[in-house]
């Protein structure tokens, strides 16, 4: 660390945090006990009741649903068989087969926890449990009940298993019927979300035909294995999706919803509320509950204006502090943030964070939730605080402000690199994959002037203008920097190999602290109010996670207390 670094004690703030660990599912973290021991006794009951009804089946059920019966229906579609329809009842059969139910599941539960802005943990321990539910019951009602299979030509190999019940179809409910529950919960109930939901649930029901075609069971066997998949959903979803919510009735439409909510909230806060939404990042259904959320909060007749490729949302919020609006709310990335920000700064009214992006980098660093109906919620029900801007101006770059960081080098180049496909796709992992790519970027020869001070000459191959700390993934890669210090905070990394990039982690996890070894410096860490950035060359900069020209000078400035938010009160 230079010794022209201003004396302050580097240390992290826990204020701004969140309450609980991002990401994780509060069915993880609280309640687990309660959660386990409901577990373990529903799926005892299951495996009781399916064990009970398939001894019935195969004893005195007889008398009254003659096997004969089954027979002539096993028979029939003997008889159905012909060469198309064989092929394709193999197709079927093997959706419900077992390496393909493993693998499917896997692959989903991965692509829940990676793929998402904020890993969805519920829904993917949700969608194992209940397949594996059924196959532990499965494997207990074969052990029970002796059953053989059907009297005809089969077309498969029979496994050592009994006929009752059908593991394929029970597998198939259980997988796909899942499916079909994550895409229609909340926030998944378009009509695509529907339709996909419908066509899943056709899959066990292909899965079941196909059994009986290719004579591998009867008709009570695929109708045992469809209870079993649908009773391990049931309980799987009892126990995973619902532990911890006070159970509430249903309102019939959201009409209803917002008349309960203006019942309850019936003081109507004064003044107009504009909603600045990005409407790559939020769908009508996103709008609507947005809406919802603000009725509850006595926000009613919300004005809800898009942002464009041309206006990103600068224009929206200066046309609403001049028609008076007393409260701006913003859905997007921190671009979108920014671009409000930088229009809304000492004008006092107050800024509601909704995160809707790949990095949400400010509502991380505040404290919000990374949901965007609970960070509305949360904001609504907290106290306005003043929070510091960067203001920042270079050549090519017209005097803005910024929230969260800007910088030059390998972050600048990282953005560039990163398609809005990839991000799409993997979210902001899509950042790291687009890094890894640069760090053989050639470094930077940088100039730096820290509050008039002298001259600090360096080089680096990323340069960042710091006003948080927090980054995607949990990360802290500036660990003094907080958004209401009144300071900005200058980084420059300039590791050197492999061992250079271990030691800048190691200075980041040490909480910026000089390193005892100073000549071959990996990261360095400065505060200032004032800093003029000056490059050899011109360099790949970035504001707030948006790429700008390529340019050979920065100069930034801290605004303290600029611009005034809504956060949960401290100690919430």
């Amino acid at each position: 660390m230079s010794a022209t670094q201003p004396d302050r004690p580097v240390q992290r703030t826990t204020e701004s945090r969140a309450p609980s660990e991002p990401g994780r599912s509060p069915a993880l973290r609280t309640g687990t006990g309660t959660a386990a021991l409901r577990l373990g006794a529903l799926t005892v009951g299951q495996a009781a009741l399916m064990v009970g009804l398939g001894l019935l089946i195969t004893g005195p059920a007889q008398a009254v649903w003659p096997l004969s019966v089954e027979d002539k229906v096993n028979e029939g579609f003997e008889h159905l068989r012909t060469g198309p329809l064989t092929d394709v009842s193999f197709v079927a059969s093997e959706a419900g087969n077992t390496l393909t139910i493993i693998a499917i599941t896997v692959l989903v539960c991965l692509g829940l926890v990676v793929i998402p802005r904020l890993p969805k943990w519920r829904q993917a321990v949700f969608l194992a449990v209940g397949v594996s539910l059924q196959s532990l019951v499965f494997l207990v009602i074969t052990i029970c009940v002796d059953r053989d299979r059907p009297d005809v030509d089969r077309l498969d190999a029979s496994p050592p298993t009994a006929s009752y019940t059908s593991g394929h179809t029970g597998a198939a409910t259980a997988l796909y019927a899942g499916l079909a529950v994550l895409a229609l919960l909340p926030g998944g109930r378009s009509r695509r979300h529907k339709v996909l939901a419908g066509l899943l649930l056709l899959i066990p029901v292909l899965v079941a035909l196909a059994r009986l075609y290719r004579g591998m069971h009867h008709p009570t066997d695929v109708l045992g294995g469809m209870l079993n998949g649908a009773l391990s959903l049931l309980i799987a979803g009892r126990a995973l999706l619902t532990e911890g919510r006070s159970p509430a009735p249903v309102p019939k439409n959201a009409m209803e919803i917002a008349q309960e909510a203006a019942a309850e909230h019936a003081e109507q806060v004064t003044g107009r509320t504009v909603v600045v939404v990005n409407p790559t990042v939020a769908d009508e259904e996103q709008r609507e509950t947005l809406r919802l959320v603000l009725e509850q909060y006595g926000r009613h007749g919300a004005e809800f204006v898009d942002t464009t490729a041309d206006d990103p949302g600068g224009g929206q919020a200066a046309a609403a502090v001049r028609d008076g609006a007393s409260l701006v709310v913003v859905c997007g990335g921190d671009g979108t943030i920014r671009a409000a920000a930088d229009r809304l700064a000492g004008t006092g009214v107050p800024l509601a964070v909704v995160p809707c992006g790949t990095g949400n980098l400010l509502a991380r660093n505040l404290g919000l939730p990374v949901a965007p109906t609970e960070a509305l919620a949360a904001a609504l029900g907290g106290t306005e605080r003043r929070i510091d801007l960067g203001r920042i101006e270079g050549d090519g770059l017209p005097a803005t402000h910024f929230t969260a960081m800007s910088g030059a080098g390998l972050d600048a180049a990282m953005l560039e690199n990163t398609g809005s496909a990839a991000k799409a796709a993997i979210g902001w992992p899509a950042y790291v994959v687009a890094g890894l790519r640069g760090l053989r970027a050639p470094r930077m020869s940088v100039s730096v002037r820290l509050d008039g001070g002298p001259v600090l000459r360096r080089t680096a191959r990323m340069v960042l203008l710091a006003n948080i700390g927090d980054v995607q993934g949990g990360a802290t890669l500036v660990p003094s920097a907080r958004p209401d210090d009144g300071l900005l905070d200058l980084a420059l990394f300039d590791p050197h190999g492999p061992g250079g990039w271990l030691r800048a982690v190691g200075a980041v996890l040490r909480g910026g602290r000089k390193p005892e070894h100073s000549g071959d410096t990996p990261v360095e860490y400065f505060t200032f109010r004032h800093a003029e950035v000056r490059f050899a060359t011109a360099q790949s900069r970035e504001l707030d996670g948006d790429p700008v020209e390529p340019g050979r000078r920065f100069v930034a400035e801290v605004r303290p207390g600029a611009l005034t938010v809504l956060l949960p009160s401290r100690g919430k």
